[in-house]
């Protein structure tokens, strides 16, 4: 039976976070982003969320691109034929090169609505199997060591099951070796976000000294070749993120050993439907994955919540609890981690419900389609 979508009405929001988030591209300070309410005509609603920032510095695509590219192209060609599954989005957007949050952020929104369709959380929809999953925090570039230590002892107190703190050059090695001695048991991870070439072999090969679960997307954001002759020279396991923007790109990479561990972005991939496909691929090959965040608000953190629930997410993803990021959320019940978990919903859909009030506070545009 074919999913009916009768009304897309593409809410744009701005939400200032809790404290500012920094990383070797810059500040971030107020999240705009777009929450896609889809309708059915039978009274169910699917919502997605679009995580690409104001600025290109993540990716080409930016909150105004995905718009043009939602209004202009993505919804037209969703009401232009029907819809018997969520999976078949992927080959109607395929027409359109790249552009893969702006497609994710409608695609979610099919994949909910279909799952309230028929009664399935999303989790199980997705063909997930957990009932909880573990999670980590990422913790931007702090002013000083001390203010970094004071986080981590207040996360690690909160029950989060592993640290990724963002590095560049200049504000590495002195201050992972002080994370180091304060907690020289926490599973930790350092994110570069792309500022090393492969002229820092020798100093990157001295972050083996600090017993890291893995160093994230150290090189270009564009490449899987240099990572190959990096890692041959690391001990510490490479995770790519910005390099991987399809099951193809996860497939190279592994074949090349670019990488031991990737990390799935459901916008940078292009969807939930990319997203199982890089997780079965890499199943098969046994390479461990997790669910990396994009300081999404609640609809974009629940989907990440049950894609998370997928057996080869081994690893603690960056799913922080929606108190962590934001004095109020857009979904209630709001996310909470207990004892670095997240209980995963089994009620229909993403299993949380929209705070009307709180969407309304932080919209500052709206625009409405119909077939």
């Amino acid at each position: 039976m074919s999913i009916p979508i009768k009304k897309i009405t593409l809410h744009k929001l701005r939400m200032r976070l809790k404290n500012p988030f920094a990383t070797s591209f810059g500040t971030l300070q107020d999240k705009e982003f777009f929450i896609i309410e889809m309708e059915d005509g039978e009274g169910n609603r699917g919502f997605g969320e679009s995580v690409a920032f104001i600025s290109p510095w993540y990716t080409e695509e930016t909150v105004q691109t995905n718009e043009h590219i939602m209004r202009d192209f993505l919804i037209p060609l969703l009401f232009q034929q029907p819809i018997n599954h969520p999976d078949e989005v992927t080959q109607i957007f395929s027409v359109i090169r790249r552009n893969n949050m702006a497609k994710a952020a409608i695609e979610g929104a099919v994949w909910d609505l279909f799952a309230k369709r028929e009664n399935l959380s999303l989790s199980k929809a997705l063909g997930g199997t957990k009932t909880e999953i573990d999670v980590g925090i990422a913790i931007g570039i702090q002013a000083s060591i001390p203010d970094l230590l004071h986080i981590i002892e207040e996360k690690v107190q909160q029950g989060y099951k592993r640290v990724k703190l963002k590095i560049k050059p200049g504000s590495d090695l002195e201050v992972l070796r002080e994370v180091r001695s304060h907690f020289p048991d926490l599973p930790l991870m350092a994110d570069a976000n792309s500022a090393y070439t492969l002229q820092d072999i020798e100093h990157l090969k001295k972050l083996d000294d600090f017993n890291l679960l893995m160093i994230e997307q150290p090189l270009a954001h564009d490449d899987i070749v240099d990572h190959a002759i990096l890692q041959k020279q690391l001990k510490t396991p490479i995770c790519l993120d910005e390099s991987i923007h399809s099951s193809d790109d996860a497939r190279k990479a592994i074949e090349l050993g670019s990488c031991r561990i990737i990390n799935v972005k459901i916008g940078r991939v292009g969807g939930l439907t990319e997203s199982k496909k890089i997780h079965d691929y890499c199943v098969t090959h046994d390479v461990p994955i997790w669910c990396g965040g994009m300081l999404e608000a609640g609809v974009g953190r629940a989907h990440n919540i049950a894609l998370t629930s997928l057996d080869q997410f081994i690893l603690p993803g960056d799913t922080a609890g929606s108190s962590h990021y934001w004095e109020q959320d857009i979904i209630q019940p709001e996310v909470v981690v207990q004892n670095g978990t997240i209980q995963v919903p089994d009620s229909p859909g993403i299993g949380y419900e929209i705070n009307r009030e709180a969407l309304e506070r932080f919209t500052i545009d709206r625009k409405v389609y119909t077939p």
